[in-house]
């Protein structure tokens, strides 16, 4: 009898504390059309939460990502452009809300660095090539190499 009773106590804490869990508040907007829906998601998913710092606004649950959704659905609302609410993004929170920096002249590193990078690289990888010689014939062995070679094979 008792363990039927800590079964179904256990069962209930379970669920209990499951359903807090999965209850997380979803963001419910009404769109005059698909068009505006799907530009919605993809300016979501373009801007970088600045809270959280890798996730984007829509995945991040964090308060001020919920205000800029928010603030991203009422300029949609309004009748703004998409390069619209990414420039009031960009000119409140800097260029880090966007996942794809523009190139300027403060992100040219950003940008071309990595290839820089690669092609010095390469050209390390030439130069020390080219420096050591590459050694692959043999040099056959001499009569008295061969000599003690026979005599160490011999007294195996």
């Amino acid at each position: 009898m008792f363990n039927k009773y800590l079964v179904t106590a256990l069962v209930a804490m379970v669920t209990l504390f499951s359903s807090l869990v999965l209850a997380t508040p979803v963001d419910t907007y009404v769109f005059k059309d698909k068009v505006t829906e799907i530009r919605f998601n993809a300016l979501n998913k373009e801007l970088r939460c600045p809270k959280c710092q890798n996730q984007n606004l829509a995945d991040s649950n964090s308060p001020i990502a919920a205000d800029l959704r928010r603030e991203v659905y009422d300029m949609l609302q309004q009748g703004k452009a998409d390069m619209e609410i990414v420039d009031f993004m960009v000119s409140r929170y800097g260029e880090f809300v966007l996942y794809r920096p523009r190139v300027s002249s403060l992100t040219y590193l950003l940008w071309y660095g990595p290839a820089g990078l690669l092609f010095i690289g390469v050209i390390v990888v030439v130069i020390v090539l080219r420096r050591k010689p590459v050694k692959n014939a043999q040099k056959p062995l001499n009569h008295a190499q061969k000599e003690k070679l026979a005599q160490i094979l011999k007294n195996k």
